[in-house]
Order: structure tokens, then sequence, then C-alpha cells
């Protein structure tokens, strides 16, 4: 469905609006701020920082008078806090603007709070069980939330636990993961798993139908297998590797579902712009580092050209999505 900025462009190229008239037709089609529409903003952006800048505060404080402070004190501090936070949802009823704000503080809090234990108490636990025991305790917050800004943040401490569990342990699959690749590929599935409940949920609820956070999650999947088969490609393993067969089978699945089903340019971007790294990598390996300097003119037209087709192909299925 074409966006109201586009409907406007069209009707303005064809002559429905007078030129005299594009200037208040512009106003009230809404694409420009209005005055209240800056004040709503510059509102919820204050609140937002004046969420963080308290939890930092709490978090701050107790760091600098760690020494002049017992644990009694610090943890009163923490749970004050945090039970502030949770109250403050509670006394909203959960809705309007504060409510997620206040969840969101608790959810920071609750992290300041296992790391303040661990710190005390010095339980010699791996780091990735700190980020996994807090996305765990957040989960029944996040579930009755329903705040798009809570579930990211659930799923980058899951990522984090997933980062840090294979770098201490590796990967729990045998010899299919190896090295630093195993938390790459934990990355890369717990991300596609993700993106597609997240696709799936959003035909359901409403609340999920936020850009931002799809977008977040594909640069997830997409990032780490990416690096992943650019890993295989410089140390030139075998086409029977995991990541030859998973990455061409990831860009058709990227391309049907944001080709077709629900048309996304960042996501189809973002594909191309995969592919070019890959390629590019592919010619330098097996031309620069096996070959002259005459390669390196054959490798720049390459990225011209690849550049320029993917441009190309972006901007007509941009031209025909809002025709």
């Amino acid at each position: 469905m074409a966006s109201i900025r586009w409907q406007l462009m069209a009707l303005i190229e064809q002559g429905a609006i007078p030129g005299e008239q594009v200037t208040h037709a512009v106003r009230h089609a809404g694409l420009y701020p209005s005055g209240r529409g800056w004040l709503i903003f510059l509102d919820r952006l204050l609140l937002w920082l004046g969420c963080l800048a308290l939890v930092c505060s709490v978090l701050f404080f107790i760091a600098y008078n760690w020494a002049d402070m017992g644990r009694w004190l610090r943890f009163g501090l923490v749970e004050a806090a945090l039970v502030l936070s949770v109250a403050v949802y509670w006394i909203v009823d959960g809705r309007g603007v504060v409510a997620p704000v206040a969840l969101t503080s608790a959810t920071l809090l609750l992290g300041v709070l296992l790391a303040l234990f661990g710190q005390v108490y010095q339980t010699g636990a791996d780091p990735w069980q700190l980020f996994f025991i807090w996305a765990l305790l957040i989960l029944p917050w996040t579930l009755v939330a329903r705040f798009a800004v809570l579930w990211v943040l659930w799923l980058a401490l899951l990522n984090l636990a997933i980062l840090l569990y294979f770098q201490v342990w590796g990967s729990p699959f045998g010899i299919l993961f190896v090295g630093d690749a195993s938390a790459l590929w934990g990355a890369f599935l717990l991300n596609s798993l993700a993106l597609a409940a997240w696709e799936l949920g959003a035909m359901r609820w409403r609340w999920l139908a936020t850009g931002w956070a799809r977008r977040l999650l594909a640069l997830g999947s997409g990032i780490p297998l990416t690096l992943l088969i650019m890993s295989m490609i410089i140390t030139e393993r075998g086409g029977a590797s995991p990541e030859a067969m998973v990455y061409p089978l990831w860009l058709v699945a990227l391309y049907a579902v944001y080709r077709h089903w629900k048309p996304e340019l960042f996501m189809l971007a973002g594909g191309c712009l995969s592919a070019i790294v890959v390629i590019t990598l592919f010619l330098a390996r097996h031309l620069i580092w096996d070959a002259g300097a005459g390669s390196w003119l054959f490798m720049a037209m390459a990225v011209l050209g690849l550049g320029a087709a993917a441009v190309s192909w972006l901007k007509r299925l941009h031209t025909e999505w809002h025709s």
C-alpha cells in the first residue's frame, strides 16, 4: 500500500492539486509535524532520558560509594528503586506512556541487582549465566507488557548469553560448528527464529508491527551468517560446509518473504549488500591474493557493476510498489 507521501506526490504530478494549494495539502496531510507534535515528541524523549538517567544514577552511585556502603544499604537502594518502578506501573494500570517507561526501568534495575548480587557474594558464575538469568526473570514482564522495546531487550540478553556461552564452552553440536563460528551460528539461529515468530505474530497483534524491531532482528540474522560465509571463503573450506548450504537458502527466503509476501525495501537492500560483500570477497580471494596487480581493475569494475545493478533493481521495486 502506498504511503500518504507517495499518494500526495502522485496527485501533484497528475495535476489533481493546483500549485497554489500544494502547501495547504502538505500541511493537512500531516507530512510535517505540528507544534503540538513536537511538544509530544520532546515530552516522551525527556521521559525516556530521565528514566535511563535515574537507572544509571543508582548504578554509578553504588559503584562510586562502594567502600562506604554496607551490603544491606546497597541492596536496599537498588531494591527500593525496583519496587518503586513496579509500583508506578501498577498504579497507572499498565496504560499510557508512563507504564512502559516504568517497566523498562524495573527491567534494567533487575539487571543491576543481579550484577550487585554476583559482585557482593562472589558467586563465581560465568558471565553468560548473568544475562541468561536476567532474560529468564524478565520474561513474565515482557509477556505482560506487550511492548516492543522490552522484547528487543529480552532478545539482546539472549544473544549476549549465547555468544558468551559458546565462547566459554564451545558448540554443543560437536564438530559441526567449531571455534568462534559456534557463537555466530547461535546468534543466527536465535535471531532468524525470532524474526520468523515476529513476522507471524505481527499478523495477529498490532503492537508487533514495529518496523525498527523487525529490521534489528534481520540485522541480527544476516550479519552473523555473512560473517560465517566470509570466514569460509577466507579459510577455503569445502563447498559442503554448512555455511555454503545455508547462505543461499537464506537469500532465497529473504527474497521470497520481503519481495512477494511482505514487501520491505530495507530487507532486500540488506540482502543485496550481503551478497555484494560475499561476492567481492570471493573474487578478491581468488584473483587479487593469487594474481598480479592487474586484477584490481577487474575488482573495481565488479564492485561498481554489482552496486549499480543492486541500486537499479531496488529503485525499480520502489517505483513499482508505490506506483
